[in-house]
């Protein structure tokens, strides 16, 4: 038997812990064929059945039937929805060629350091839904509870942004009823999430497939637009670069002032672009093997970055003038995207229905998995005590079906879109308030595995134990750390501008902030938590063996 040592998390003198048997085939271990070597080495059939303590060290009732590949699928295209393939016009418009360009290598790279700080803890620590679970043993069981409350809102929230753009998508070939759509979208979404999380998985290899594929084919026909292979033979090159130019000037603001702000208008539709790919990290409490899955996933980062984004921003500046209308006509669907805008001048007409299928399948997509995070995240607040565990209760095959189903609940908001007035402005307030909360969850990640680092130099425990070792740590969670909080602070910066001053816009850009902080103190004065020191943070619960 694997016993692992319990510690108080949640500042209480003890930790009510139910005591669970499982067996090898019941966590997922048997649920393999051996000759893909997706078994983790560790585990053997005439070793003793494991044990775990649910609740302790974060562990939950989930079970591991998450194959390394569906891992891998889900870490390279994990998050991508409509602002990859629409959201970036709008911010090439304001920022050009160039500003573009910089804005998404800029946050790509603190998006790196972000995934590998958090990817090392989840390949020691794979714990259920496992963002809070860190903030409350790295940090202070406080911090945990606002995670959770947070980067869950983020998601829960952002499965009717998904649903309400799929029915916008969907209104691209047809007048067929939003609602409808809408109710269909969440009705699959609870389906998949409900089955066992194999079937999950095998939904993001599928979806994740259709998505690098309809961005490759991009990649290819626009090297044939702009190198003149297109129909209407015109060589384009970097003509965009000469003329407009590199920069654009933002709202009327010339010179290198007006460039600047342009660009950080990129720099912050980048973050809010990038914001879902550290999802992956939290699989490793339903990964068969998270010492080789969850490496894999934040090696092949660095690639999705400059595959998707990097490459992609340099795309457009090839094939799209910044000064296109069509840009910003946000209509929701293949007609903003710059993709569609390029390939429709390039005289070929039957490509962007197929792109905005592909846009389709990745807002789908995107929406099942946040319903999957969301259920992970209220998960995790059961296995700290910091919900009732009715919450994190299982079925037979492991699917936390109260949490999904919790989760599932914040997808209706989607039909505040239909309506106008009020109704409309709350359902874009609750979008602004879940992009600022991912970006804070950066920031605090990065935090937790300084404090983790930390507590491993004080406690004497070398990085060589460790199953994985991300590269130049701890530097890379200090710049991860540092990089988010710029972001989260700037995020708002156009009501600071002359003239440009809105209350309620200052308010959906900063309440994110406050909607942090109050739950840490509201739950540091009922139960007095503090703050955790290096020497007596707990580095050895729920290790994975």
């Amino acid at each position: 038997m694997h016993h692992f040592p319990s510690s108080s998390l949640n500042g209480n003198d003890e930790i009510h812990t139910i005591q669970q048997d499982v067996d090898v085939e019941k966590r997922g271990h048997h649920d393999v064929n051996n000759s893909n070597n997706d078994a983790p080495p560790a585990v053997d059939d005439d070793k003793p059945i494991l044990e775990t303590q649910l609740n302790v060290g974060g562990q939950g009732a989930t079970q591991r039937h998450l194959r390394n590949y569906q891992v891998t699928m889900i870490g390279f295209c994990s998050g991508i929805g409509t602002g990859l393939f629409i959201g970036t016009g709008s911010a090439y418009a304001k920022a050009g060629p160039a500003g573009l360009l910089l804005a998404y290598a800029i946050v790509g790279g603190v998006l790196w350091c972000v995934m590998q700080s958090i990817a090392e803890m989840a390949t020691l620590i794979p714990t259920a839904g496992s963002f809070p679970h860190w903030a409350t043993r790295f940090i202070d069981p406080a911090v945990g509870f606002s995670l959770a409350i947070s980067y869950g809102y983020c998601y829960t929230v952002a499965i009717a942004s998904e649903c309400s753009a799929a029915a916008i998508l969907v209104s691209y070939w047809t007048d067929i009823s939003v609602a409808m759509v809408i109710s269909i979208s969440l009705a699959l979404i609870l389906f998949i999430n409900l089955l066992n999380v194999r079937y999950f998985g095998e939904t993001e290899v599928v979806g994740g497939a259709i998505k690098v594929l309809c961005f490759l084919g991009l990649i290819l026909v626009s090297i044939v637009i702009t190198a003149g292979g297109a129909p209407t033979h015109d060589h384009i090159g970097f003509r965009y670069w000469h003329n407009p130019g590199p920069w654009m000037d933002y709202n009327g603001i010339g010179g290198p002032t007006g460039h600047f702000l342009g660009f950080l208008s990129a720099f912050v539709n980048a973050s809010f672009s990038f914001i879902g790919v550290e999802t992956v990290v939290i699989t490793a409490a339903e990964s068969i093997n998270p010492h080789r899955a969850i490496p894999r996933a934040a090696s092949n980062v660095t690639y999705r970055i400059g595959l998707f984004y990097v490459l992609g921003a340099l795309l457009i500046g090839l094939i799209v003038d910044p000064t296109n209308p069509g840009l910003v006509s946000d209509t929701g669907n293949a007609n903003s995207s710059p993709w569609v805008i390029a390939i429709r001048q390039a005289g070929i007409n039957v490509l962007p229905s197929i792109v905005n299928a592909c846009i389709l399948v990745s807002a789908w997509s995107a929406g099942n998995s946040y319903c999957w995070v969301g259920s992970r995240m209220i998960v995790a607040m059961t296995t700290d005590h910091q919900l009732p565990q009715i919450f994190g209760r299982t079925w037979e095959n492991g699917v936390p079906y109260v949490a999904v189903i919790t989760a599932w609940l914040f997808g209706p908001l989607a039909y505040l879109s239909l309506g106008s007035g009020g109704a409309s402005q709350a359902f874009t307030w609750l979008l602004n308030l879940s992009t600022v909360a991912g970006l804070i969850a950066w920031a605090t990640l990065c935090f937790c595995y300084i404090r983790f680092h930390r507590a491993m130099k004080v406690q004497g425990v070398s990085r060589d134990t460790l199953p994985w070792k991300a590269p130049l740590q701890p530097y890379a969670a200090w710049v991860g750390f540092v990089g988010s909080t710029i972001i989260t602070l700037v995020c708002g910066f156009p009501v600071f501008l002359r003239g440009n001053w809105s209350a309620a816009d200052f308010v959906a850009a900063y309440v994110g902030i406050p909607i942090f902080i109050v739950p840490i103190v509201a739950w540091k004065i009922v139960h007095r938590t503090k703050f955790m020191r290096a020497n007596t943070i707990d580095l050895w619960s729920g290790r994975f063996t």
